[in-house]
């Protein structure tokens, strides 16, 4: 069943207002027609059943017909630092880790970051970048969108380290020391919520500086195994691996 995240303003008593580009797209592409249902989601604390009363061209007002169990997110908070890549990889990155289950993307610049945004450009992609969480988000049914910082620099990044519970870094030079063994010498027994920071490089990979300085902030340098992954599927692996261990994948 189709979703939609909407501001909580248009939870309205026993209605819900469906505007701009997600009135187009049920409009439009979704062909909607009256006591059509769908679910709609304030991304903070509720999402609901609604039966369409009317549309025009820029709205839909559907009536609540039900609150519905907000059940679709891990235990956990998973937050991904990710170093910006070439191209469109970001873009990639941010709806498959939305899909699987991230709360947070944190985009940085290290020192073999080879893309450059000036404010504007900077401004358009966390735009962009917001746009594509929220679909993705619509489409893996979350019951919420997970939040996109502002673009840090590697220093700004090592004052955040301290936020999480636990920091790690992945680092293709680490031997010995598997993201998978960390977790399960670190997981938390009592069930409780916690926040995870998971940090990839560029392209070109983390310095041995820049490791040093991570380790030191408080990031645990871990490997995602014995073969060398692309920035954009190292994130997506790492996230995968701390769900499963914590029981996240179902079973």
């Amino acid at each position: 069943m189709q979703r939609y995240f909407i501001p909580k303003e248009q939870f309205v008593e026993d209605k819900v207002h469906i505007l701009d580009e997600d009135a187009f797209h049920l409009n439009k592409v979704m062909r909607a027609k009256v006591e059509d249902q769908f679910i709609v989601s304030n991304g903070e604390t509720r999402d609901v059943l609604v039966e369409i009363e009317e549309i025009t061209k820029n709205k839909v007002t559907a009536s609540i017909i039900k609150d519905l169990e907000r059940n679709n997110e891990p235990v956990n908070n998973i937050w991904i630092a990710q170093s910006l890549p070439k191209g469109d990889k970001m873009d990639t990155i941010i709806q498959k880790c939305t899909e699987i289950g991230a709360v947070r993307f944190i985009p940085f610049t290290s020192e073999r970051t080879i893309v450059q945004y000036d404010e504007k450009k900077k401004s358009k992609r966390i735009e962009r970048w917001n746009k594509i969480s929220k679909e993705a988000a619509e489409q893996a049914h979350r019951n919420r969108v997970p939040k996109i910082s502002e673009i840090k620099t590697l220093k700004e990044l090592l004052k955040m380290v301290s936020e999480a519970e636990e920091s790690f870094v992945f680092y293709e030079s680490e031997d010995g020391l598997y993201f998978k063994d960390m977790i399960s010498k670190k997981k938390d027994h009592e069930k409780k919520v916690l926040t995870f920071l998971l940090v990839v490089g560029p392209e070109g990979g983390f310095t041995a500086d820049e490791i040093s300085q991570l380790e030191t902030a408080g990031c645990h340098s871990v490997s995602l195994g014995k073969r060398i992954l692309r920035t954009e599927t190292a994130a997506m692996v790492g996230l995968t691996c701390m769900l499963y261990e914590y029981d996240e994948m179902g079973g």
